[in-house]
């Protein structure tokens, strides 16, 4: 965590300086575990990718750069493999996916993903003295998430052993804020019938409550696995206000709760059991057939771990957005919005699709004990 997320890597953007400096790193920690190169006699796997500041660039037009991915394997001698992956790269000084973008300040990214590919290495570690793994392991971390998961899409073209031989994929994106709630999100649980009696398993063993949502789609490196039909489940600590700012530092992690994750994760493949078959199952894939790009914001980060009826306000992220003029706040549980009732953060983004600039309406939150009414000005 201190190495990646410190100042002199500059955020870990793919394809710079820093970027390849990570890389680096993590190949002396998999060597240090006692871990070989992944791909052949290769520890990298290099990708092309275009960069542009401009997210609305025209596709092809920016700046070529090329991303690594890191890959190591623990060799059991079985006839499949399971691939644990956790994104290495960063926003670097900000950018188009800051939430900062007057900042020109570095972007560490503590726990966006410094976090997961510190579990990551915890994993490795377990992994390696467990007498109950009886799968080969591929350790991947991934660059090019950022910018739109180039590598773990690349990785999953280009396996170093064809598709049906990987059991399945655990990713770990955004482990490190765990907390007192010891609430751990895992999505992608219905991409096999397999996950739910392991992931109880593991639950009961590191006293983790879970929330899961079965949809194999969502914006991380397990997406790629999952259109290639493995199964794939994405572990998630909770969206915070220092997501994709200056501000995500490695002081505001929760350590312990980050070796949780790690043994949480570990003890779930081995709850998995022998090397055998995961059947893969197809999911509703809900959140790719709502509408996930909008006209309109709230200016609010949704709680992403709640499991209650509405959705939950994480933190007011615009000082000057509707949710900041209309006087809600964390903890505020949005229930309606004009017309729509919210009982989920699904039924929230429907409701924003169907506003535009300068549309007002009304919001109703529960506070407490209250329930109180906003008027909203987009």
């Amino acid at each position: 965590m201190g190495y990646l997320s410190a100042d002199l890597l500059r955020g870990r953007e793919t394809g710079t300086k820093g970027a390849r400096l990570a890389a680096q790193y993590l190949v002396q920690r998999f060597r240090e575990l006692g871990l070989a190169p992944g791909l052949d006699s290769t520890w990298t796997q290099p990708f092309d990718v275009t960069y542009s500041p401009n997210p609305h660039a025209p596709s092809g037009h920016g700046t070529p750069r090329t991303g690594r991915n890191v890959v190591a394997h623990l060799d059991r001698g079985a006839g499949r493999t399971v691939v644990i992956g956790a994104h290495y790269d960063g926003l670097g000084y900000g950018g188009p996916g800051s939430r900062s973008p007057g900042d020109s300040l570095i972007h560490n990214g503590a726990d966006d993903n410094a976090s997961g590919v510190a579990a990551l290495l915890e994993m490795a570690h377990q992994l390696k003295n467990s007498d109950a793994l009886s799968s080969n392991v591929l350790f991947v971390a991934f660059s090019g998430e950022e910018l739109g998961l180039y590598g773990s899409k690349h990785f999953v073209d280009a396996m170093p052993m064809p598709p049906d031989q990987v059991r399945y994929m655990i990713n770990l994106d955004m482990v490190g804020r765990l907390g007192d709630s010891r609430r751990l999100v895992v999505s992608g649980t219905g991409t096999s019938p397999a996950w739910a009696p392991a992931l109880d398993a593991a639950a009961e063993a590191t006293n983790i409550t879970l929330a899961e949502d079965p949809s194999g789609l969502g914006a991380s490196d397990h997406t790629s696995f999952y259109l290639d039909d493995i199964p794939a489940v994405h572990l998630f600590t909770g969206a915070h206000d220092h997501y994709h700012t200056p501000g995500d530092d490695s002081h505001r992690i929760d350590y312990d709760g980050l070796h949780d994750v790690a043994t949480f994760a570990v003890r779930l493949v081995e709850a998995l059991g022998d090397d055998g078959d995961l059947p893969f199952t197809e999911t509703d894939n809900e959140p790719q057939g709502r509408r996930t790009s909008f006209d309109v914001t709230l200016g609010v980060m949704p709680d992403y771990t709640f499991d209650g009826t509405g959705m939950r306000i994480d933190a007011v992220t615009e000082d000057d957005g509707p949710a900041a003029r209309a006087g809600l706040r964390a903890g505020d549980v949005v229930v309606r919005v004009g017309d729509v009732t919210v009982d989920d953060i699904y039924a929230y983004m429907d409701a924003l699709g169907e506003l535009a600039p300068g549309d007002a309406t009304t919001v109703v939150v529960k506070r407490g004990d209250q329930t109180l009414k906003a008027e909203v000005q987009f």
